[in-house]
């Protein structure tokens, strides 16, 4: 299955350094065979991604959406409004979102849902705060999360999503999780996956590791069998480091 490695570059990056990034990142797009790049810049440089990415290997995807197609929501982005800019992808219920702006698991159902009904592929965030961990809850909370996000959605819808194990604990900390946790809990999503869409979505679902993922360790996720890439903020921001981090993916999965 190919890996997907997606650059979340949260509230970064103006358009002058969008438009930089993305020809610098351009530069090295026949090394990165085999895997699927995307980024994911904030809203205002999405037109600019798109009009330099058109045509490349490299995806673009956005940070958030809305549930509405449109209507009266100031300050809000529809999934037609980013589709008509070439976005393909749609981060939904990232920690951030649901610990700093409150989404809970029903929010993140309804976006789920609105996102491919219009076509847009989802890549779902899961993962325990680190009281939880303590808790040792980890599978309770990755299994309510699933389970109200993917609700109502068919095995067929399915098929295009992406879900991201991101350990609250682990996100822009510096401190990753160990390999074996990272395995442990996406077995845990694949276990999940099967008995609610049965095991051929075992096959068609990348799962990505998300929390301080650096060029260092990345080769330590990306060769573990329940994981198909990685979700990477801080080290997504300069186009040679995050063009390392996707080489550093690829060596180690065909070493």
């Amino acid at each position: 299955m190919e890996l997907i490695i997606a650059a979340n570059w949260k509230m970064h990056k103006t358009v002058a350094e969008t438009v930089d990034f993305c020809r610098a990142i351009l530069q090295n797009e026949a090394l990165f065979k085999d895997v699927e790049v995307l980024i994911c810049p904030p809203f205002t440089a999405l037109p600019a991604a798109s009009d330099l990415l058109r045509g490349s290997s490299i995806k673009l995807g956005a940070q958030n959406m809305h549930w509405e197609r449109e209507g009266a929501f100031t300050g809000e982005i529809s999934a037609p409004l980013l589709l008509d800019l070439g976005v393909e992808y749609v981060i939904i219920g990232h920690s951030e979102r649901r610990q700093l702006f409150g989404e809970d698991d029903s929010r993140v159902q309804i976006k789920m849902k609105a996102a491919l009904e219009n076509g847009l592929k989802p890549i779902l965030c899961v993962g325990e705060t680190e009281a939880e961990r303590e808790e040792d809850a980890t599978e309770k909370v990755i299994k309510n999360q699933l389970f109200v996000a993917l609700e109502g959605l068919s095995a067929e819808q399915a098929d295009s999503l992406v879900v991201a194990y991101e350990p609250v604990w682990a996100i822009g900390t510096g401190k990753a999780a160990l390999p074996r946790d990272a395995e442990t809990a996406s077995s845990y999503i694949n276990e999940v996956i099967r008995n609610k869409f049965g095991k051929e979505a075992v096959n068609k679902i990348r799962i990505q590791y998300g929390g301080s993922v650096k060029e260092d360790n990345i080769g330590s996720f990306a060769v573990l069998s329940a994981i198909q890439g990685a979700l990477v903020g801080g080290a997504s921001l300069e186009a040679d480091t995050f063009s390392a981090l996707i080489q550093a993916a690829r060596k180690a999965v065909l070493s």
